[in-house]
């Protein structure tokens, strides 16, 4: 992935984030996305305490903090990045 990352142009450095996913098992009880889980979307994910999760729907905000930290260093990060899903406008 890394790789791919690279030798297509675009610069990696000491400290940039990924986001690569999760790997899953053979069954279906080892399904390790959303995706597989919830069955390309056609069937919410029911957690153990009630709550369901689905796919992104109109409306939705999505929000992406993250940082890096350790004893004896000044904390850093990027803030917040944040985004609201729009409909998909008609092609007229």
């Amino acid at each position: 992935m890394l790789a791919a990352h690279t030798v297509n142009g675009c610069n990696l450095r000491p400290g940039d984030l990924i986001g690569s996913g999760t790997q899953s098992g053979p069954g279906p009880d080892e399904a390790g996305s959303l995706l597989e889980m919830s069955q390309g979307g056609k069937q919410p994910l029911v957690l153990p305490d009630g709550e369901t999760r689905t796919f992104l729907e109109d409306g939705d905000a999505v929000i992406l903090r993250a940082w890096c930290e350790r004893e004896g260093a000044v904390r850093i990060g990027f803030g917040e990045a944040s985004g609201r899903v729009l409909p998909a406008r008609s092609a007229v």
